[in-house]
C-alpha cells in the first residue's frame, strides 16, 4: 500500500510538472513519451480558440486595384456604372430616387429582377449614344454569319438524332393508320358476311314457302339486287306495273310460264273421268297377268309369310 501511494505520488508530481510546463514548448517524442506512460489526461490540454480578427487595409486594396488597372480605351473595355432607368409610376407618384430605391425588397424576386431590368434599360441608353458618337455600328448586317458555338460534328450529331426521331414518329404513325384499317376492314368484312347471312336466311325462307304453296312469286331467284333499284322499284311499284302490262310479258316470265304451268289447282289431277275410265289404251295384260305380281290369282305364294300368333307360340314352347 505505500508502494502504491508512492507511484501515484510520482505520477501527480509528473503530471504537475507537466501541467506546469503547458506555456513551454514541448516536442512532439516528448509528448508521444508523456501519453505512452499514462501521464496526459482529458482537461490538461484546453485549445485556445482566437477571434479572427478582419482588416480593413483601404491602402492595400487600392494598391491591389491599381495593378489590375489597365489604361485602354473604353470601346475596348465597354464598361458602364450606372443606376436603374426611370420609373414613370413611381415618378408620376411624386417619389423620389431614394424612396424608389427604398420600397425595393431584395428578398422579392420579382422587384429585384425588375431592378436588374431597369439597369440594363438605363445601361442601353447610355452607351447607345456613346458607340454612334465614335462611328461604332450597333446593328447586325443582314448577311452576317456568326461562327456556332457547337462543332459542325455535334450539330450533325443532333440532325442525325432528330432525323431518327423523325423516322421513328413516322413509322409509329404508319403502324396506328395500319392498324385503324385493319379494324375498318374487319369490320367491313363481318358486315359483309352478316348481310350475305341475311340474304341466305331470306332466300331460304322464300323457298320453303314456294315449295309449300303459300307463294308463287320466284323474285328470289333473279339474285341481289342493287340497294338503289330496290329504292326504285319499292318507290314505283305501281308504275312499273302498269308500265309492264303496256308492254306485254317478259320473254323470261313467258319461258317459266311454259315450264312450270301458270299456277292454280294443284290438287285431285289424278281423279277418274268418265273418258280416263272408259280409256283402257294404257291396259297391258302381259303385265296385269304376270306370275311375279302377288296381287294375281296364279301368284306365287310369300314364303317370307310371319308365321300367326299360336304357330308363334308353340315355336316357343317347343324351343324350352
Amino acid at each position: 500500500m505505500a508502494r502504491n501511494r508512492q507511484t501515484e505520488a510520482e505520477v501527480d508530481s509528473e503530471g504537475s510538472d507537466l501541467s506546469d510546463s503547458e506555456g513551454s514548448d514541448l516536442s512532439d517524442s516528448e509528448l508521444q513519451d508523456a501519453f505512452s506512460k499514462g501521464l496526459l489526461k482529458p482537461g490538461l490540454n484546453a485549445v485556445e480558440e482566437l477571434e479572427k480578427q478582419y482588416v480593413n487595409n483601404v491602402v492595400g486594396l487600392k494598391q491591389c486595384l491599381q495593378d489590375f488597372k489597365k489604361n485602354i480605351e473604353w470601346v475596348e473595355r465597354l464598361d458602364m456604372t450606372n443606376g436603374p432607368a426611370t420609373d414613370f409610376v413611381a415618378k408620376a407618384e411624386g417619389k423620389s430616387v431614394a424612396q424608389e430605391r427604398s420600397d425595393i425588397d431584395p428578398d422579392d424576386d420579382f422587384q429585384r429582377e425588375m431592378y436588374f431590368y431597369r439597369q440594363a434599360q438605363a445601361t442601353v441608353l447610355n452607351a447607345l449614344p456613346r458607340l454612334q458618337r465614335l462611328k461604332i455600328a450597333t446593328k447586325r448586317p443582314d448577311d452576317y454569319f456568326a461562327e456556332m458555338a457547337k462543332s459542325d460534328q455535334q450539330m450533325q450529331k443532333i440532325r442525325e438524332k432528330m432525323m431518327s426521331k423523325q423516322i421513328s414518329m413516322e413509322k409509329s404513325e404508319k403502324a396506328k393508320q395500319l392498324r385503324a384499317l385493319r379494324k375498318y376492314g374487319k369490320k367491313v368484312q363481318i358486315e359483309v358476311i352478316q348481310k350475305r347471312q341475311k340474304e341466305k336466311k331470306a332466300m331460304m325462307t322464300a323457298v320453303k314457302k314456294y315449295q309449300k304453296g303459300l307463294s308463287d312469286k320466284l323474285e328470289f331467284l333473279e339474285g341481289d339486287k342493287d340497294s338503289s333499284e330496290a329504292k326504285k322499284e319499292g318507290g314505283g311499284r305501281l308504275a312499273a306495273g302498269t308500265a309492264q302490262q303496256k308492254k306485254g310479258i317478259n320473254a323470261k316470265r313467258k319461258y317459266r310460264n311454259e315450264k312450270f304451268g301458270f299456277g292454280g289447282k294443284k290438287r285431285g289431277l289424278k281423279w277418274n273421268t268418265r273418258d280416263s275410265h272408259n280409256d283402257v289404251s294404257s291396259f297391258r295384260s302381259k303385265v296385269a297377268h304376270s306370275k311375279s305380281n302377288s296381287f294375281g290369282k296364279g301368284g306365287k305364294k310369300n314364303t317370307n309369310k310371319r308365321p300367326g300368333k299360336k304357330n308363334r307360340q308353340k315355336m316357343k314352347n317347343r324351343a324350352r
